[in-house]
Parts: C-alpha cells; structure tokens; sequence
C-alpha cells in the first residue's frame, strides 16, 4: 500500500483479496491516483478505490473531487478497452456529477458500461457508490486510436 495512505478496518487488502478483487496493475499517473482494483463477473467488469487519507480534502474528511474525476477516468477507460480488444484510446470528453461525499476510508465503486461503440468512439457511462450510497454518475465520450494515429502520437511524444 502506498506511503501516507490510511484506510480503515473495514476495507482493507486482505478482504478485497478474498472477495475476489484483484489489484489493477497501471503505471504513471494512474499509479499515483490509485490503488484501484477490478473484478469481473458475469455482469461484466467493476472497478474499485480504496480512498485513503491522501485522496482527501485536508481537513474535511472526504475525497477530493479530482480523485473521483481520475477514479471515472480509470473505469471508464478499462470498459472501452474491453471494449475495442486494446489498450489504444483517449477520453475526448468526461463529464461527472456529484451527488454526495466520499469519507476517507470508503471502498469506492463503479460498474462502467460502455453504451455505445462507433468505427472511432466509444460512448461509456457508471454509477459511483461508496457501498450502497450513490456518490455520483458520469459518462464520457473515448476515441479509438488507429494504429496510424497511435504511431504519430508517440512520435510527437504524447
């Protein structure tokens, strides 16, 4: 578990672990707004955050409303790849409603569904809960990058 991050005893690695979570492995920034995990089922994929104290707004005791943007982002993103059979895509747009706070120490959730696939979009929406409380709802819109758009993205170095 990163340095600095606190959850509490009632979400902890060991029971996501035995409920058949799997720790996602990302890289860069995705590193860095984590931990998530994922678990799928016939319903199809759920991803999940484990909100500690450096998710937070200081003083408040709630998660940062950047974090449930990113923690949106991830999610989203995982369904569009399943969705596309590769990791190649780019949120163009993603839009987040708030409808409660998350308290540090809370197992976050989202179940994403991709709605609707274009030859170069994919259209996704989620629910996001901390247990049986609705926290918000977002959507997005994700490009899906041909090899020869991915190719000249990496040349130009992003």
């Amino acid at each position: 578990m990163p340095q600095g991050s606190t959850i509490s005893t009632e979400w902890n690695e060991a029971r996501l672990a035995a409920e058949g979570w799997e720790a996602l492995a990302v890289t860069h920034f995705s590193a860095t707004a984590g931990p998530y995990w994922l678990r799928r089922d016939d319903r199809g994929v759920e991803v999940g955050l484990l909100a500690g104290e450096r998710h937070g707004n200081g003083h408040l005791g709630t998660v940062h409303g950047g974090v449930l943007m990113s923690f949106a982002d991830i999610a989203f993103g995982i369904v569009v790849t399943d969705a596309i059979g590769a990791p190649h895509c780019t949120t163009t747009q993603l839009a987040f409603k708030f409808t409660r706070a998350a308290t540090i120490g809370s197992f976050l959730t989202c179940r994403p569904e991709a709605v609707h696939k274009t030859s170069s979009l994919v259209f996704v929406r989620g629910l996001f809960c901390a247990g049986a409380r609705v926290i918000g709802h977002g959507e997005g819109i994700f490009t899906i990058l041909d090899a020869e758009r991915l190719a000249r993205m990496r040349a130009k170095g992003g």
